[in-house]
């Protein structure tokens, strides 16, 4: 495959948990910033909250970015202008978890050029509201993602992906086989199990289900993790829509229903 250092940092790239002590400089953060402004927006609907106080973060992290949905910002200038904003919030949020979304992984890789690491850490409703108060957010703000930062303090191999053939469809989508989806399966489960992923996190998803429990850490990867995810929680859109209307974002759920 063709290659170049800024291919090979995208296919280094992983998710980093333990940092040394060493606190990036004002400098380096600015430089991460700035790269994450430069990566494509629909109307730059994005804002950045960053802590420094790292024995409250996740893995002691020296920094911890909050990227978030911001269309407070666009609404004062929208006012400036004598406009006043009528497009759905539905809408508006797709759009601004597109932005906020592009920028975080441009900081990724701002960051990874410049010998530091980070970790993705997503954000459930249950902390919504600790964020909101914490940074004393005003309405129309959505918290997004969080982003830990530091300098790596361990090296871990980069995580399994899907085959290509998995993932880039030319032309049409298309019929999978039961030979491409076990394939597929195969390839991601393999590869956690052969890195001890889960055994040396000491982490199973507990069942939640009538199902009886018949993995182990030998056989459980990813495709299982992920499934038990997405397969128990959050059946129920009520407590992301009750938080989305406490930031100022209005989708009522029987507003859906009728537009169906």
């Amino acid at each position: 495959m063709i290659n170049n250092p800024i291919i090979e940092a995208m296919l280094n790239r992983k998710s980093i948990r333990q940092y040394n002590d060493e606190s990036p400089s004002d400098e380096v953060i600015a430089a991460i910033v700035r790269a994450g402004q430069q990566a494509p927006f629909a109307s730059q609907l994005y804002s950045l909250l960053l802590s420094r106080n790292k024995d409250k973060h996740p893995f002691k992290a020296p920094l911890l970015f909050t990227i978030c949905v911001d269309f407070h910002k666009l609404e004062h200038i929208m006012a400036r202008r004598h406009w006043q904003m009528v497009t759905n919030d539905l809408l508006l949020l797709l759009f601004g978890i597109q932005d906020a979304s592009l920028m975080a992984e441009n900081m990724v890789m701002a960051a990874e050029s410049l010998g530091l690491g980070s970790c993705f850490l997503g954000i459930f409703p249950n902390i919504i509201e600790r964020i909101v108060k914490e940074y004393e957010l005003p309405k129309r703000v959505f918290p997004l993602v969080r982003l830990a930062m530091g300098y790596p303090a361990e090296n871990p191999a980069s995580r399994p992906r899907y085959p290509m053939d998995f993932v880039l469809f030319e032309d049409k989508y298309p019929e999978f086989s039961e030979e491409m989806i076990t394939k597929a399966m195969m390839e991601m489960d393999e590869g956690y199990i052969a890195q001890d992923y889960y055994r040396e996190a000491n982490y199973k998803i507990p069942l939640e289900t009538d199902r009886k429990e018949t993995f182990t850490f030998t056989n459980y990867g990813w495709t299982e993790h992920i499934s038990r995810k997405w397969g128990q929680w959050e059946a129920s859109p009520k407590n992301l829509l009750e938080q989305f209307a406490m930031c100022g974002f209005h989708i009522p759920e029987t507003n859906m229903k009728e537009a169906e």
